[in-house]
């Protein structure tokens, strides 16, 4: 299934036609547990591999090179900040062809206070011209459905567009993955702002898998996303029992409910396995039945 958004708009009457082509993130640590969830996805699923600090560029190829080998599709990171040269990025991606066949990657500026090379940020990559040299046809950049803590919005969706509108230029196909969110209002808004501001590539909205309170609550202090109590709470998250687990469940039925085609484009789905690569697939499995 292409990610294009020449596509025709899609129906979101249920959860199942919702679900439809999701995809979901693996670090080059998951590489152990990775043949113990492919066999839960459904063909062809796209895999991202995160860009993480600490793991080597050979265990990220090592990674998107196993996901190809399983049938499915991998979706390196490139995190700009964190490359050292220009060297370092053509020997990434230089593997990655040779030894993941890899035709889209998703790159993002990363989270360092100063660049470690040559890479400013997302557009510093896109612009080198060095994706379309190894190939790469599709390119996912990031979107932020609750803003991000020292970016406004303003900037954030000229930034889209600008993104957006480089890769058209050089030949790419264009596709937003966005922040995790709780919130399914704030989500819709930002679908909606974004159609009418004339972005029409395809979303990969970002939902948190499943996993326990304590664990959601982390990891969106660190990536900077809202959760509050009172969106918290009609998730039926409770703050009192840290260690429960928790899923999307409601969200995604609320989004299945609300999300229109004409108003929202092409959406798709995209998982953070925050309780595990295996649990995550075995899950979304439930799902796709």
């Amino acid at each position: 299934m292409s990610d294009s958004y020449l596509q025709p708009a899609r129906s979101y009457g249920t959860l199942g036609s919702l679900i439809e082509g999701f995809s979901l993130e693996m670090t080059a640590r998951d590489a152990d547990v990775l043949a113990e969830a492919v066999g839960d996805l459904p063909a062809a699923t796209r895999i991202a591999v995160t860009y993480l600090p600490g793991e080597e560029m050979a265990a990220r190829v090592a990674a998107a090179a196993s996901i190809r080998n399983y049938g499915h599709i991998p979706v390196p990171h490139i995190s700009a900040r964190r490359l050292t040269s220009v060297l370092e990025l053509e020997s990434f991606l230089d593997r990655l062809s040779i030894e993941a066949s890899i035709d889209r990657a998703f790159v993002v500026g990363g989270d360092l206070r100063a660049p470690a090379g040559p890479y400013p940020d997302a557009k510093s990559v896109i612009a080198s011209g060095l994706l379309a040299k190894y190939g790469l046809s599709r390119i996912g950049v990031a979107g932020y459905p609750e803003g991000h803590p020292s970016i406004s919005e303003h900037d954030l969706m000229l930034d889209l567009r600008t993104k957006l509108a480089m890769l058209r230029d050089l030949g790419h196909e264009g596709v937003v993955n966005t922040q995790f969110s709780f919130d399914a209002e704030a989500i819709l808004q930002w679908l909606e702002a974004l159609r009418n501001d004339g972005v029409t590539a395809t979303v990969r909205v970002g939902i948190p898998g499943p996993t326990t309170v304590k664990s959601l609550l982390r990891f969106a202090a660190r990536c900077g996303v809202g959760a509050s109590t009172a969106v918290l709470q009609k998730y039926g998250i409770s703050l009192t029992k840290l260690l429960s687990p928790v899923g999307p469940d409601r969200l995604l039925a609320e989004l299945g409910a609300r999300l229109n085609a004409e108003r929202h484009g092409d959406v798709r789905l995209h998982f953070y396995p925050f309780g595990g690569l295996a649990g995550t697939a075995r899950w979304a499995k439930t799902l796709v039945r």
